[in-house]
């Protein structure tokens, strides 16, 4: 296949390369390579940062021999080419360095359980995406290898923790890779590189075999896609849980892939501002929100304005830095266990050194006290939410953030929130409080540059449904950034 071809389906989605596949008008091998020549075609993006070519070619091989592409057994994403992230979605057998140069040599031991399920659903993994250390990060900027490059900018970021993924994804590298969600790292990327982007509920999926969770369960795994269809069908891949798991999500009552039929009205409330201080929200954002919400009143939902649930700001970064510093801390013990020495602080960034120095000195009252108030601001969040079904908010309350911004250290862990948080605005609240929340590309700025518009609501299906139709009334199937993959 020459890069002609590739770049044909580069705008294919991962449902519609699977179809394809069944229909036999492509073999797997070829869509692989199809994959390969559009990585090659896009290395200055610095999106993919671990080539498992081989693996990938192998796997598709397989499938094709197998006959189960076209014997009517395959999956609804079987044979298609598929990124993983560096961080929270280890392979077996393959590098696993997260973004830190203290884990540069790093090889993962074990596949994480939601990686086994992508594979198990037929996907071919070919491939690693860049993320920062650690994940600490809202940004992808790692030292280790480099800046990612946002498609729509070089002057802006991609956005992160799953940065790589994303950029990888709004080239048109693969249709879907995948992600992982502890302040917002699967939704700002998805702001920043005009994606859909769900962070799942707490519970939906498991963290197996390693950990019961990931930040006393303010991180979610699922992916980056460019279609609500392909997210839909995702994560029908990763829904589930192991025996023991510390929560669980309640079963969908159908596949969240069949549930994209449209929602009975509900009852939305939209907040333009911010719930943690701030300069305030840039213009271009509230309109794309507003804008938005006209949309959801002309589809037959009730949209009341609003300031949106209160919440104590304080309590709430306080708690986030409290949790990220033992986090840092348990994984400055992972790299000496990895090393077999003491790190040296030039083998970590600086704001994470500060957050694995605060970690050190933590104590367990207050990491007892982080996870009392999270749960006590859940609550609270939870009833300002009383009498709506879903929360309407910007994703971002700025425009792309230039680099530089989201990666420095503060002082303290907590300087580094505030500045994040005020960048960041609600996502974090998904994360502390457990809702499921997506955000949807559905503005664009005067210099044409993505905006997401972000929706919340405690179970997935209702913000599916809602995706749904504003992908059908407002469609952002055709924007293509500049960096979109070429056959030149």
């Amino acid at each position: 296949m020459d890069i002609r071809s590739a770049v044909e389906l580069a705008g294919v989605d991962a449902i519609g390369q699977a179809e394809m596949l069944a229909a036999a008008d492509l073999t797997a091998v070829e869509l692989l390579e199809a994959a390969i020549l559009r990585v090659e075609a896009t290395r200055k993006l610095n999106a993919v940062i671990t080539d498992l070519f081989d693996r990938g070619r192998a796997r598709a091989a397989a499938l094709d021999e197998s006959g189960v592409l076209r014997g009517g057994e395959a999956g609804p994403l079987t044979g298609v080419p598929f990124l993983l992230k560096d961080l929270g979605a280890a392979l077996a057998g393959t590098p696993e360095a997260m973004g830190s140069v203290a884990l540069r040599d790093h090889v993962a031991t074990e596949s994480a359980w939601t990686v086994q399920r992508y594979l198990d659903a037929g996907l071919v993994v070919f491939g690693k995406t860049n993320t920062p250390e650690w994940g600490n990060h809202c940004t992808t900027e790692p030292v280790l290898f480099g800046p990612t490059v946002n498609p729509y900018s070089p002057d802006v970021t991609p956005g992160g923790s799953s940065g790589g993924s994303a950029a990888a994804v709004a080239a048109g590298v693969v249709p879907a890779a995948s992600g992982g969600d502890g302040t917002g790292s699967i939704r700002v990327p998805a702001s920043c590189c005009g994606l859909v982007g769900l962070k799942p509920r707490r519970g939906r999926s498991s963290f197996a075999p390693e950990a019961g969770h990931g930040l006393e369960g303010l991180v979610s795994h699922h992916a980056l896609t460019r279609t609500v269809r392909d997210c839909a069908a995702l994560l029908d891949v990763i829904a589930g849980s192991v025996s023991g798991d510390p929560y669980n999500a309640p079963a969908p009552a159908n596949s969240f892939l069949q549930s994209l039929t449209p929602a009975p009205p509900l009852r939305v409330l939209m907040s333009t501002g911010s719930p943690f201080p701030t300069d305030g929200v840039d213009p271009e954002v509230v309109a794309a929100v507003e804008s938005t919400g006209r949309i959801l009143e002309v589809l037959g939902h009730h949209v009341t304005p609003g300031a949106g649930p209160s919440i104590d700001a304080d309590a709430v970064a306080d708690a986030v830095s409290v949790l990220h510093n033992v986090s840092n801390a348990q994984l400055h013990a992972f790299a000496a266990a990895h090393l077999g020495r003491e790190p040296r602080e030039d083998e970590f960034e600086p704001s994470t050194w500060v957050m694995v120095r605060e970690g050190f000195t933590t104590t367990g009252v207050a990491y007892a006290n982080a996870i009392a108030a999270v749960h006590a601001e859940t609550r609270r969040f939870a009833a300002g939410m009383s009498g709506h079904d879903v929360l309407l908010v910007p994703t971002l309350l700025t425009a792309v953030p230039p680099y530089g911004l989201l990666n420095q250290p503060r002082g303290t862990t907590r300087g580094f929130f505030d500045v994040e948080f005020a960048t960041t605005g609600w996502t974090s609240l998904a994360n502390v409080t457990g809702w499921a929340a997506i955000s949807l590309p559905l503005g664009v700025t005067g210099t044409g540059l993505p905006i997401g518009v972000q929706l919340m609501a405690p179970d997935e299906a209702v913000l599916l449904r809602l995706a749904a139709a504003l992908e059908e009334a407002a469609p952002w199937a055709d924007r293509k950034p500049a960096g979109w993959v070429t056959a030149a």
